[in-house]
Formats: C-alpha cells, structure tokens, sequence
C-alpha cells in the first residue's frame, strides 16, 4: 500500500496537485565537495557552522534564529547574511539526491525552507520564477520579492506580471541568489510572519493558485513553532487532507500537530522513500 500510495503522490507532483515542500532533511546527503562535511541546514548544524563549530548557550541552541539574533545584535545583520552566502554559495556541495529526484520530475511550484541554491541549481536550464521572502525592508508593502528567470539570468518582476506560464520556485527564507535576501534572525522572522498572516508575505497570484493544492512534506519535522508558524500560513487554503508528511517515528507533539493541520504521517526517512520512489510508467511526464 506504501508503494502505491507513493506512486499516486508522485503522480500528483508532477501534475501541480501535490506540492513539494522541502525541509533541511531534503539535504541529509549532501557534502563539501572539499572537506567531506555535511551541508549544514539543520538549526544545530547552522549554528555550529556560523559560531566556528563552538556550541552557544543551551538557551541559543535551541533554535537557529534565536542564536543567529544573538550575533545580530553583536555584529550586525550583516555578519548574518555574510555567513549565509559563504555557506551557501562560496562553498562547493554534492547534490542531494532528492534535489535530482524533484528536478526529474519538474513540477510546476516548490516550496523550499532552505536557504541554499540546490532546488534553483535544478531549474538551471529552465525559465521560472522565484519567490523569496523579505524582512525589515522599507519602501515596499510586501515581503516578498519575485524574480523571473530566462534560462540565463534573473530579472526582478512585479506581482502582477507572474502566472501559471513557468514553474514557480519559493524560498521563504531567502537564498544567496541572484542577490542575497534572507529570513534569518528572531527579528526577521518577527517581521515577515506578522506580515505573512497578514497576507502580505504571499504574491496574490499564489493566494489564488495555491487553492486546494496538497504537500508532500519532504525533510520536515513539526517541533519547533516558527517553521510550524511559517508551514501554516504557507498551506493557507490546503485540500483535505493537505499533504503527507514523511516522519521517522514522530513525536507525540508532532501526532497531534498533524492531526490538527489534517497532515498524514508516513513513518519513514527521506532515503527510504527514495528507495520507493522509482519514477512510474504510467506518468507520461517522467518518460
């Protein structure tokens, strides 16, 4: 039943119905390419790698933004985005094999809470817009900035000029590309979730295409409230149920959320749903 039901979800990717949305787990196999070290994308592994490899306090490991605050406050919101686009682009990383697994089946929308370049590395060589969300800038009632790409270069659009025409790429927590923009440090994400249920953090075109759509929650877990807050706003308008979640043996907190979120668990790894996701005959897109 595991194996049919993943078939069906992955038909329904490649059909825009079910929508991947990716978490640090999606990155679980990915490497410097240099040191052999893994891609640090978890709260812990970024707060290590941005504090030297040093942990901080018990109280600021509990949570990347409350330690990435932390250093704001001593070195400056610069120091943050710096680190950020080092990790992310001045680094050299081997792909994630879910990365090539998304890029063979090219669906039309991906949410993407990371803040690396994999999923935009995997549409490369195809035009598409890219969604990033925004903190603390001023001149602009929304946080959100939309870049559209040619096959060659991004060029920055207004709302209203994205539709269903090319596939639709969100990082709500920004990227180092094509020029750094992060959602990073308490006070980012205390600006950019009040804006975001107040309806300012999604373009419009995605409030009204997102209607009904499911997830696939790839490298999620539900533990730590400001991701939940950040999930919850970004599924506003969900199908029934709204997605499916892959979850090792998940927490009694976890249970109830996605029960609450009508999220269906499914008791495994990313790589064991790898194993299962062979790409079926039957959806004439993955020929």
């Amino acid at each position: 039943m595991t194996r049919q039901l993943i078939e069906q979800i992955i038909e329904k990717v490649s059909r825009g119905e079910v929508v991947p949305y990716l978490g640090p787990g999606v990155l679980f196999d990915a490497h410097n390419v240099i040191s052999g070290e893994a891609m640090p994308a978890t709260s812990d592994g970024l707060i290590l790698a941005m504090n030297k490899g040093r942990p901080m306090a018990p109280k600021l490991m509990y949570e990347f933004p409350r330690a990435a605050m932390n250093l704001e406050l001593k070195r400056g919101r610069r120091f943050i985005e710096q680190f950020l686009t080092r990790l992310y682009k001045e680094n050299q990383w081997t792909r994630a094999a879910l990365h090539d697994w998304i890029q063979s089946l090219s669906p039309p929308y991906v949410v993407d809470i990371n803040r690396d370049l994999q999923l935009q590395q995997s549409f490369e060589t195809t035009p598409h817009y890219l969604v990033r969300g925004l903190a603390r800038i001023g001149g602009t009632d929304y946080r959100f900035v939309i870049n559209r790409y040619d096959g060659t270069r991004y060029s920055p659009i207004e709302p209203e000029a994205m539709g269903a025409d090319l596939p639709i790429l969100f990082k709500p927590l920004g990227s180092p590309s094509p020029t750094p923009s992060y959602i990073a440090s308490d006070a980012d994400f205390v600006d950019y979730l009040t804006e975001l249920m107040g309806g300012f953090g999604v373009p419009p075109f995605l409030k009204n295409y997102r209607k009904g759509k499911q997830y696939l929650f790839l490298g999620m877990r539900f533990i730590r409230d400001t991701e939940r807050m950040v999930m919850s706003d970004l599924i506003y308008d969900a199908g029934d149920p709204a997605g499916w979640a892959l979850i090792k043996e998940p927490s009694e907190k976890e249970i109830r959320y996605c029960e609450k979120k009508k999220i269906i668990i499914m008791n495994m790894e990313p790589n064991e749903f790898l194993e299962l996701a062979a790409i079926p005959e039957s959806c004439p897109t993955m020929l």
